[in-house]
């Protein structure tokens, strides 16, 4: 199973959903805005959820008189309305999670929605926030391999603990091999595949990837 979430960030930095949208087995939700939007690309979602506090009364009823499964929640609640969409998409045990509307506007979400990546972690999921510039994800200690992709010129790479031990970079512009990348570094900010893929690794601590474009 592969899920699309897509919640209801500014709608100009959502990249093309119907790019995403090709497997007959994804299983598309949209969370408050963000299931208006996907009504409008004539992307019905199979789940709903959110308080619905940020559509007018009119488009709440729009998306009241589709066929989706509408988990609707008060206002007052201890969690983000995404974050309550991410944990149930977890729960189903997909291969595959990707989030859409979750950058840009307010900066406090925007940083939030990045932090939720953590709740992946011990998950199989692989879990990605993707907009019409970047894509970011996080990573345990191990060994991966990264393909080139068109779409994305830069990679970087963020510590999210005190500090990552072991990183080694192969078949990049800017190579290491078992550094230290500590938090607040800038040592793996926008380096390049040179190869067609490369490989990256760490022994310890977590790290968050981006890649991005102009």
């Amino acid at each position: 199973m592969k899920i699309r979430i897509v919640a209801g960030g500014p709608e100009h930095l959502i990249p093309d959903l119907n790019a995403y949208h090709s497997s007959p087995e994804c299983v598309w939700v949209g969370v408050d805005r963000g299931t208006l939007y996907l009504i409008e690309k004539h992307i019905i979602p199979n789940y709903a959820f959110g308080d619905f506090d940020s559509v007018t009364d009119i488009e709440k009823r729009k998306i009241l008189q589709t066929q989706i499964n509408i988990n609707q929640y008060r206002s007052e609640k201890d969690a983000t309305d995404l974050e309550i969409a991410l944990e149930w998409a977890l729960n189903q045990n997909p291969e595959e999670i990707l989030l859409f509307g979750a950058s840009g506007g307010r900066l406090d979400h925007e940083l939030m929605n990045i932090q939720l990546l953590y709740k992946s972690r011990h998950n199989l999921a692989s879990v990605k926030l993707i907009d019409i510039k970047n894509e970011i994800s996080l990573h345990m200690p191990g060994s991966y391999k990264i393909d080139h992709d068109e779409k994305y010129h830069y990679i970087s790479f963020l510590s999210q603990t005190d500090e990552v031990k072991g990183i080694t970079l192969e078949g990049f512009k800017y190579p290491l091999r078992h550094a230290i990348l500590n938090a607040g570094s800038s040592l793996c900010i926008s380096n390049e595949l040179v190869n067609k893929s490369g490989t990256y690794s760490f022994d310890s601590g977590i790290i968050l990837m981006v890649k991005s474009r102009d």
